[in-house]
């Protein structure tokens, strides 16, 4: 069984135009190919995503040539940098996703699930929005500083406003007296 192993910095993807993340699906031989990627910043700004403008990540593919099918399977490691909910600085998000995806060659582009059919006159599959969205969707909604770690004057401005907050509100709005008995049953 023959393997390939191709080696990339984004620096050299980008000059090429993210040109290595394309792969030509018709000169694949009937073996295993191994790819793999070192994406940094410059492949997010690249890519002008909405959830993640950095990170530092390595990414492992591996594709299986079968009859009538190619199954690429995706392992990506490292960080990206998001914004946290709480206190709007930037935190480092670790990420580790492992990904399938079985391409097939047809008459034209769509994508179902994990099943993509590319038009068999092209042959060409670009993986570079679909590492984006692996990673992505492995990132956390809610994203958040460990306790202690966010930025401390905002931390504090928080806790300021929803103290004033929740004072205003508790004056402003006058109690039902149907509920006042309910409030003395509070332990």
């Amino acid at each position: 069984m023959e393997k390939s192993l191709y080696l990339c910095t984004l620096n050299y993807v980008i000059m090429c135009g993210l040109e290595l993340m394309k792969v030509d699906l018709r000169g694949l031989k009937d073996e295993v190919t191994t790819l793999e990627f070192n994406l940094d910043d410059t492949y997010f700004q690249a890519l002008d995503g909405a959830d993640v403008k950095q990170g530092s990540l390595h990414v492992s593919v591996s594709i299986r040539k079968a009859t009538g099918f190619f199954e690429f399977q995706f392992h990506t490691a490292g960080v990206v940098t998001v914004i946290c909910d709480r206190c709007l600085d930037e935190m480092e998000q670790p990420v580790e996703t492992d990904n399938r995806l079985i391409v097939k060659l047809g008459s034209t582009y769509s994508e179902e699930d994990d099943l993509i059919v590319v038009p068999e006159n092209e042959g060409i599959l670009d993986m570079t929005w679909f590492i984006y969205e692996f990673v992505a969707l492995v990132i956390p909604i809610r994203h958040v500083h460990a306790p202690g770690k966010c930025n401390p004057a905002m931390t504090k401005a928080l806790e300021e406003l929803s103290a004033d907050r929740s004072s205003d509100e508790e004056s402003a709005q006058p109690t039902d007296s149907r509920w006042e008995k309910l409030k003395n049953l509070k332990i």
